[in-house]
Protein backbone atom coordinates (compact mmCIF):
# COMPACT_ATOMS: atom_id res chain seq x y z
CA UNK A 1 0.00 0.00 0.00
CA UNK A 2 1.45 3.33 -1.05
CA UNK A 3 1.11 6.19 1.32
CA UNK A 4 -0.62 9.26 -0.08
CA UNK A 5 1.63 11.90 1.42
CA UNK A 6 0.56 15.66 1.25
CA UNK A 7 3.74 18.78 2.51
CA UNK A 8 2.18 21.51 4.22
CA UNK A 9 5.27 24.19 5.01
CA UNK A 10 5.53 27.66 4.01
CA UNK A 11 9.20 27.61 3.54
CA UNK A 12 9.66 26.41 -0.57
CA UNK A 13 12.94 24.49 0.10
CA UNK A 14 11.64 22.63 3.08
CA UNK A 15 8.94 21.60 1.33
CA UNK A 16 11.10 20.68 -1.69
CA UNK A 17 13.69 18.45 0.93
CA UNK A 18 10.91 16.77 2.32
CA UNK A 19 9.21 16.09 -1.22
CA UNK A 20 12.53 14.85 -2.09
CA UNK A 21 13.34 12.19 0.87
CA UNK A 22 9.42 11.09 0.90
CA UNK A 23 9.74 10.23 -2.83
CA UNK A 24 12.82 8.24 -2.88
CA UNK A 25 10.44 5.60 -0.34
CA UNK A 26 9.00 2.64 -2.72
CA UNK A 27 6.06 3.19 0.16
CA UNK A 28 5.19 6.87 -0.16
CA UNK A 29 4.41 9.53 -2.22
CA UNK A 30 3.77 13.23 -2.23
CA UNK A 31 0.24 14.10 -3.73
CA UNK A 32 0.43 18.23 -2.83
CA UNK A 33 2.37 20.89 -1.38
CA UNK A 34 0.82 23.80 0.22
CA UNK A 35 2.22 26.92 1.47
CA UNK A 36 -0.72 27.91 3.90
CA UNK A 37 -3.31 26.19 6.51
CA UNK A 38 -5.87 26.89 3.99
CA UNK A 39 -4.03 25.72 0.85
CA UNK A 40 -3.26 22.14 3.72
CA UNK A 41 -7.10 21.69 3.82
CA UNK A 42 -7.87 22.77 0.32
CA UNK A 43 -5.72 20.16 -0.94
CA UNK A 44 -6.49 17.24 1.32
CA UNK A 45 -10.22 17.28 0.37
CA UNK A 46 -8.94 17.46 -3.21
CA UNK A 47 -6.20 14.80 -3.65
CA UNK A 48 -7.65 12.70 -0.83
CA UNK A 49 -3.93 12.10 0.84
CA UNK A 50 -3.67 9.67 3.83
CA UNK A 51 -1.69 11.73 5.39
CA UNK A 52 -0.47 15.43 5.75
CA UNK A 53 3.42 16.57 7.14
CA UNK A 54 1.74 19.55 8.75
CA UNK A 55 4.38 22.83 9.93
CA UNK A 56 2.26 24.71 12.94
CA UNK A 57 3.28 28.34 12.03
CA UNK A 58 2.67 29.42 8.28
CA UNK A 59 0.22 32.40 6.74
CA UNK A 60 -3.09 32.73 6.24
CA UNK A 61 -4.22 29.66 8.43
CA UNK A 62 -2.00 28.07 11.18
CA UNK A 63 -1.06 24.20 10.85
CA UNK A 64 -3.52 24.28 14.24
CA UNK A 65 -6.04 25.49 12.86
CA UNK A 66 -6.02 23.59 9.45
CA UNK A 67 -5.91 20.78 11.54
CA UNK A 68 -9.39 21.22 13.41
CA UNK A 69 -10.58 22.34 10.27
CA UNK A 70 -9.19 18.49 8.83
CA UNK A 71 -10.53 17.03 12.08
CA UNK A 72 -13.94 17.97 12.17
CA UNK A 73 -14.77 16.87 8.74
CA UNK A 74 -16.22 13.94 8.23
CA UNK A 75 -15.47 13.25 4.66
CA UNK A 76 -11.53 13.84 5.65
CA UNK A 77 -12.19 11.39 8.60
CA UNK A 78 -9.44 8.96 7.74
CA UNK A 79 -6.34 11.71 6.69
CA UNK A 80 -3.93 11.74 9.65
CA UNK A 81 -1.80 14.58 10.68
CA UNK A 82 1.63 14.77 11.46
CA UNK A 83 2.79 18.56 12.85
CA UNK A 84 6.10 19.54 12.79
CA UNK A 85 7.56 21.59 15.62
CA UNK A 86 10.78 23.91 16.10
CA UNK A 87 11.53 21.71 19.43
CA UNK A 88 10.96 23.09 22.64
CA UNK A 89 10.93 26.79 21.48
CA UNK A 90 7.33 25.64 20.10
CA UNK A 91 4.27 26.03 22.86
CA UNK A 92 1.54 24.94 20.46
CA UNK A 93 2.16 21.05 20.48
CA UNK A 94 -0.69 20.51 23.16
CA UNK A 95 -2.79 22.76 20.99
CA UNK A 96 -2.16 20.52 18.16
CA UNK A 97 -3.30 17.15 19.69
CA UNK A 98 -6.27 18.73 21.05
CA UNK A 99 -6.95 20.45 17.36
CA UNK A 100 -6.57 16.71 16.09
CA UNK A 101 -3.20 15.67 15.31
CA UNK A 102 -2.35 12.05 15.75
CA UNK A 103 1.72 13.14 16.60
CA UNK A 104 4.65 15.73 16.08
CA UNK A 105 8.20 15.30 15.17
CA UNK A 106 11.00 17.89 15.19
CA UNK A 107 12.69 19.28 12.27
CA UNK A 108 15.97 18.81 12.47
CA UNK A 109 14.67 15.15 12.89
CA UNK A 110 16.80 12.68 10.86
CA UNK A 111 15.73 11.82 7.36
CA UNK A 112 15.19 7.66 7.75
CA UNK A 113 13.00 8.76 11.17
CA UNK A 114 11.18 11.05 9.60
CA UNK A 115 9.98 8.33 6.77
CA UNK A 116 9.51 6.29 10.12
CA UNK A 117 6.99 8.39 11.72
CA UNK A 118 4.64 8.52 8.53
CA UNK A 119 4.84 4.77 8.60
CA UNK A 120 3.51 5.26 11.81
CA UNK A 121 0.79 7.56 11.77
CA UNK A 122 -0.16 6.59 8.63
CA UNK A 123 -0.59 2.66 10.12
CA UNK A 124 -3.03 4.22 12.97
CA UNK A 125 -0.52 4.57 16.34
CA UNK A 126 0.30 8.26 17.22
CA UNK A 127 4.02 9.16 17.36
CA UNK A 128 3.87 10.16 21.40
CA UNK A 129 7.41 8.29 22.97
CA UNK A 130 9.43 9.15 25.80
CA UNK A 131 11.63 12.04 25.18
CA UNK A 132 12.46 15.38 26.39
CA UNK A 133 9.33 17.64 25.73
CA UNK A 134 7.62 15.56 27.93
CA UNK A 135 8.06 18.75 30.53
CA UNK A 136 6.60 20.85 27.84
CA UNK A 137 3.55 18.56 27.49
CA UNK A 138 2.60 18.79 31.25
CA UNK A 139 3.16 22.39 32.00
CA UNK A 140 0.97 22.90 29.41
CA UNK A 141 -1.62 20.24 30.32
CA UNK A 142 -1.18 21.61 34.27
CA UNK A 143 -3.77 24.34 32.59
CA UNK A 144 -6.15 22.18 30.51
CA UNK A 145 -8.55 23.37 28.50
CA UNK A 146 -11.36 20.26 28.18
CA UNK A 147 -11.19 18.20 24.96
CA UNK A 148 -14.88 17.42 23.66
CA UNK A 149 -15.85 14.20 24.58
CA UNK A 150 -18.42 11.23 24.99
CA UNK A 151 -17.33 10.60 28.50
CA UNK A 152 -13.77 10.71 30.05
CA UNK A 153 -11.95 7.62 32.08
CA UNK A 154 -15.02 7.58 34.80
CA UNK A 155 -17.06 5.88 32.04
CA UNK A 156 -14.25 3.31 31.76
CA UNK A 157 -13.59 0.25 33.09
CA UNK A 158 -11.00 -0.84 35.43
CA UNK A 159 -9.39 -3.27 32.46
CA UNK A 160 -9.93 -0.02 29.84
CA UNK A 161 -8.68 2.18 32.77
CA UNK A 162 -5.72 0.01 33.00
CA UNK A 163 -5.24 0.11 29.00
CA UNK A 164 -5.45 3.90 28.88
CA UNK A 165 -3.23 4.83 31.09
CA UNK A 166 -0.34 2.44 28.63
CA UNK A 167 -1.43 4.14 25.91
CA UNK A 168 -0.53 7.33 27.62
CA UNK A 169 2.49 6.03 28.45
CA UNK A 170 3.42 5.26 24.98
CA UNK A 171 2.85 1.77 24.29
CA UNK A 172 1.62 0.26 21.10
CA UNK A 173 -1.08 -2.46 21.07
CA UNK A 174 1.90 -5.27 21.47
CA UNK A 175 3.41 -3.47 24.48
CA UNK A 176 -0.22 -3.02 26.11
CA UNK A 177 -0.59 -6.60 25.33
CA UNK A 178 2.69 -8.01 26.99
CA UNK A 179 2.06 -5.44 30.05
CA UNK A 180 -1.43 -7.05 30.58
CA UNK A 181 -0.79 -10.66 29.63
CA UNK A 182 -3.21 -9.92 27.16
CA UNK A 183 -3.69 -10.97 23.19
CA UNK A 184 -2.20 -7.97 20.94
CA UNK A 185 -6.23 -8.55 18.90
CA UNK A 186 -7.97 -7.87 22.49
CA UNK A 187 -5.35 -5.00 23.44
CA UNK A 188 -6.67 -2.93 20.06
CA UNK A 189 -10.26 -4.09 20.85
CA UNK A 190 -10.07 -1.90 24.52
CA UNK A 191 -8.10 1.02 22.90
CA UNK A 192 -11.07 0.92 19.69
CA UNK A 193 -13.60 0.72 22.94
CA UNK A 194 -11.98 3.37 24.87
CA UNK A 195 -11.89 5.98 21.80
CA UNK A 196 -15.50 5.27 21.24
CA UNK A 197 -16.41 5.84 24.86
CA UNK A 198 -14.34 9.18 25.34
CA UNK A 199 -15.16 10.44 21.98
CA UNK A 200 -11.22 10.40 20.63
CA UNK A 201 -10.22 10.32 17.55
CA UNK A 202 -7.02 8.47 17.67
CA UNK A 203 -4.19 7.51 19.98
CA UNK A 204 -2.94 10.97 20.70
CA UNK A 205 -6.37 12.15 21.85
CA UNK A 206 -6.46 9.72 24.05
CA UNK A 207 -3.21 10.34 25.65
CA UNK A 208 -4.59 14.18 26.36
CA UNK A 209 -8.13 12.47 27.97
CA UNK A 210 -5.52 10.43 30.24
CA UNK A 211 -3.84 13.64 31.31
CA UNK A 212 -6.82 16.26 31.33
CA UNK A 213 -9.07 14.12 33.56
CA UNK A 214 -6.11 12.79 35.98
CA UNK A 215 -5.70 9.55 35.23
CA UNK A 216 -2.03 9.96 34.94
CA UNK A 217 -0.19 12.84 36.12
CA UNK A 218 3.16 14.58 34.80
CA UNK A 219 6.11 12.70 36.51
CA UNK A 220 4.47 9.42 36.28
CA UNK A 221 3.77 8.68 32.45
CA UNK A 222 5.90 11.09 29.83
CA UNK A 223 5.56 11.68 26.06
CA UNK A 224 7.37 13.25 24.13
CA UNK A 225 8.44 14.16 20.13
CA UNK A 226 9.92 10.92 18.40
CA UNK A 227 14.13 11.84 18.60
CA UNK A 228 16.62 9.36 16.85
CA UNK A 229 16.98 6.10 18.63
CA UNK A 230 16.02 2.69 18.95
CA UNK A 231 13.31 2.61 20.34
CA UNK A 232 11.55 5.01 18.22
CA UNK A 233 13.22 3.69 14.89
CA UNK A 234 11.46 0.24 16.50
CA UNK A 235 7.94 1.91 16.45
CA UNK A 236 8.04 3.37 13.37
CA UNK A 237 8.88 -0.44 11.84
CA UNK A 238 6.49 -1.97 13.95
CA UNK A 239 2.85 0.25 13.67
CA UNK A 240 0.28 -2.12 14.14
CA UNK A 241 -3.14 -2.09 12.78
CA UNK A 242 -5.43 1.12 12.13
CA UNK A 243 -6.19 1.53 16.14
Amino acid sequence: MTVRVLLADDQTLVRAAFAMLVESAPDMEVVGQAATGREAVELARRERADLIVMDIRMPDLDGIEATRVIAADEDLAGVKVLVLTTYDTDEHIVDALRAGASGFLVKDTRPADLLDAIRTVAAGEALLSPGPTARLIARFLRNPAPLPSAGGPECLSDREREVLTLVARGLNNTEIADALGLSPLTAKTHVSRIMGKVGARDRAQLVIVAYESGLVSPGRCEVGVLRPGPRATRRGAAGTGRQ
